[in-house]
């Protein structure tokens, strides 16, 4: 949970960096190249291939491509379609998809999970909703396109780390992540960027090497650690977390326009369901508990 915690902090301040400065002015293709090309630099060095094996290598290869590489791909493509409010407002169904997919994974049904799940997306509407435009549903289905694919990458390093080698630093091993990745990027950028748009001043560059150092880097190693380490209730609820507290950080660092009333309900509806989820997790559960 801590490291869910963190990296959620980490990423509120990203948020803001993105809009304040990148936003309009580099390329989001090639921005999103530098974050992973950054990423893959820091970690690759500290690759142990033949510690790690052919098999988990590709799958944390896999799990890279989809979670951010494909994930990228639909997010960025639905601003040609939608607002920003509205990309906001659709990406909030992720904790559905997340709970779907464990349940699916394990074969069993959890209403618990999806309640807290459905109690995250409340908090979020709470401080997202807006009305939204005609002639949405392309960007609609792009940005579920883009939840889908940050959901199954979650769920599907979940499965993974278990066949992760335990002699071997997950830091060792985590570079295949943005190794699998790059290539997804790469083609993003070649067919959709805007070679005349890429980061062109010293202040650019500082957010791009930030972002790409420790919010993709460090954000996503210990992202995934922490997927690793809890149940499927808390890492729904904490998929949405990230809303009020980027939210809350842009307030306070660039003083931009927020509703404080609706920050402040969302937020306590989304910690509210992860009290649930605590409150559930410590019940002692009998045999039939168990098989569900």
């Amino acid at each position: 949970m801590s490291y869910l915690v963190a990296v959620t902090i980490l990423w509120a301040f990203s948020f803001s960096l993105i809009g304040v400065y990148l936003a309009g002015q580099v390329d989001v293709y090639f921005a999103v190249l530098t974050r992973i090309t950054l990423a893959l630099a820091v970690f690759a060095p500290m690759l142990r291939p033949r510690a790690t094996g052919r098999g988990p290598a590709l799958g944390l290869m896999a799990v890279g491509a989809i979670q951010i590489g494909l994930m990228y791909l639909f997010f960025y493509q639905s601003f040609l379609f939608v607002s920003v409010p509205e990309v906001l407002l659709f990406s909030i169904l992720t904790p559905i998809y997340i709970t779907l997919l464990d349940d699916l994974l394990v074969g069993r049904f959890a209403p618990r999970y999806l309640l807290v799940a459905v109690l995250a997306v409340a908090g979020a509407a709470v401080i997202r909703y807006t009305e939204v435009g005609e002639n949405v549903w392309l960007g609609f289905a792009l940005m579920q396109g883009a939840n889908l694919c940050f959901a199954i990458g979650q769920m599907g390093y979940r499965r993974l780390a278990s066949h992760l080698s335990t002699e071997v630093p997950l830091h060792r091993q985590f570079g295949w992540f943005f190794a699998g990745a790059w290539p997804v990027a790469a083609i993003g950028f070649v067919l959709f960027g805007d070679r005349a748009a890429i980061a062109d001043t010293p202040t650019e560059w500082a957010v791009l090497l930030w972002l790409g150092i420790a919010a993709s880097g460090g954000g996503y190693y210990a992202w995934n650690r922490g997927v690793a380490q809890v149940d499927a209730g808390t890492l729904a609820v904490m998929n949405n977390a990230l809303i009020p507290a980027g939210l809350a950080v842009n307030l306070l660092i660039w003083n931009r326009d927020a509703d404080l009333l609706r920050l402040a309900i969302g937020a306590a509806i989304i910690g509210g369901a992860l009290a649930i989820n605590a409150g559930w997790a410590r019940r002692p559960r009998g045999p039939r508990a168990q098989g569900q």
